[in-house]
C-alpha cells in the first residue's frame, strides 16, 4: 500500500506549520508539528525543552507507525532516525523580511500585542525569539541555518520539493498535493 508520509521544513515564520496544516487537511491525514515533541508543555510556553529519547518515543507512539501524515517542522540535530519514515521533504524558504514580519505578528496574536510590546511581560522573549530567527541565513547563530538545512537535505534518499512560503496558501497546498499524488507505491 502506498504512503504518504510528508515533512516539510524551514526557517522560523517560513509557514511551514500553516501550509502543513493546509495540506493535511486537504488530503485528509493527520497533521503533526514539531514543536509539539520538541517543549514541553509549560505555561507559558516554549520554556522547557523535552529530552531527545522522549521526542522521538512520543512521535513513533502517536503517528510515526502509521502509513499517511504529514509533519511540520524542522527535526535536524535531534531526528536523524525520522529520515526513513520520509516519503517527501518539503523545504519551505520565504525572505527574510517577510519572515521577521510573520514572526513578530505570530508573537503578538499569540501572546498578545500588549505583551510583546516594549514593557510587555513577553517583548524581552519575543525579541530574543526575533533576534535569533533573524540569523537563519547567515549561519552565526547556535540552532537551525540555511547552511544546515541545506546539508541535512542533500543527504535526504527520498524525493526533496523547494517552494517559496510566500505564494498563496492555496496554489501551495495544490502543488503539493500534486507532488503526493506522485510519489511511487
Amino acid at each position: 500500500m502506498k504512503s504518504r508520509r510528508i515533512h516539510l521544513m524551514g526557517a522560523s515564520g517560513c509557514g511551514v506549520t500553516t501550509i502543513g496544516r493546509a495540506l493535511a487537511g486537504q488530503l485528509a491525514l493527520p497533521h503533526h508539528d514539531s514543536d509539539d515533541y520538541f517543549w514541553l508543555p509549560t505555561v507559558p510556553p516554549y520554556r522547557t525543552t523535552r529530552p531527545a529519547a522522549d521526542r522521538l518515543r512520543l512521535m513513533h507512539e502517536m503517528f510515526l507507525p502509521r502509513l499517511d501524515w504529514v509533519l511540520s517542522g524542522s527535526v535536524t540535530g535531534w531526528g536523524e532516525e525520522l529520515v526513513s519514515y520520509f516519503d517527501l521533504v518539503v523545504f519551505v524558504s520565504v525572505p527574510r523580511e517577510i519572515r521577521m514580519m510573520r514572526l513578530r505578528a505570530r508573537e503578538a496574536a499569540h501572546f498578545g500585542a500588549d505583551a510583546v510590546a516594549p514593557g510587555g511581560w513577553r517583548h524581552g522573549e519575543t525579541e530574543d525569539f526575533v533576534e535569533w530567527a533573524s540569523h537563519y541565513e547567515a549561519g552565526d547563530r547556535e540552532g537551525r541555518s540555511l547552511a544546515k538545512h541545506e546539508a541535512w537535505l542533500s543527504g535526504l534518499p527520498c524525493p526533496v520539493v523547494r517552494v517559496d512560503g510566500s505564494r498563496p496558501l492555496a496554489e501551495l497546498v495544490e502543488q503539493l498535493c500534486s507532488e503526493a499524488e506522485r510519489l511511487p507505491g
